[in-house]
């Protein structure tokens, strides 16, 4: 199956390499003429036989009823709308955590992420916990965050615990 990846940064370039193992083709679809992923990661995904790229071009549409089937494409640069056939698409446009209603209260870092000043899930706050791609700068996977939940769930407990 034809799959197609949208982004360009490093996550995009990760997302095509493993789907290569998988698709018969992946196709990255980028915005803008150049990719923003790390040198290394372009090479490697540039240099890959399955994967190709359309330059400056966004995703207008997913075709399809119960699953996809394609993608109407914009040319950025020519306002041209394609249809491209695809039987998957996989959104890697960036992540950035949804933390700045706590810009004032918690310790974040320069990239927004909650930080953990010691070992656990606890914060900057006393009885503060964090978990989840808040605070996780690499995994942001639901599995991860579910772990990272529970984590924080026995971190309060105990911090629960010690107030009695």
């Amino acid at each position: 199956v034809e799959v197609a990846v949208v982004g360009g940064g490093d996550s995009a370039m990760e997302e095509a390499l493993f789907l290569a193992k998988f698709a018969s083709k992946v196709t990255i679809i980028h915005r803008r003429d150049e990719f923003r992923a790390s040198k290394i990661m372009v090479r490697r995904a540039l240099a890959h036989d399955k994967i190709e790229v359309l330059w400056n071009t966004t995703v207008e549409d997913v075709l399809g009823e119960s699953q996809v089937e394609g993608l109407t494409l914009r040319n950025v640069l020519t306002g041209e709308v394609t249809e491209f056939k695809t039987g998957g698409l996989f959104l890697a446009i960036g992540h950035k955590p949804n933390t700045d209603l706590f810009q004032d209260q918690l310790e974040l870092d320069d990239v927004g992420y909650i930080v953990y000043p010691g070992t656990g899930t606890a914060t900057s706050v006393e009885g503060v916990f964090a978990a989840g791609d808040v605070a996780d700068h690499t995994y942001r996977q639901a599995i991860t965050a579910a772990g990272s939940g529970c984590m924080a769930a026995i971190d309060a407990e105990r911090w629960l615990a010690e107030q009695e």
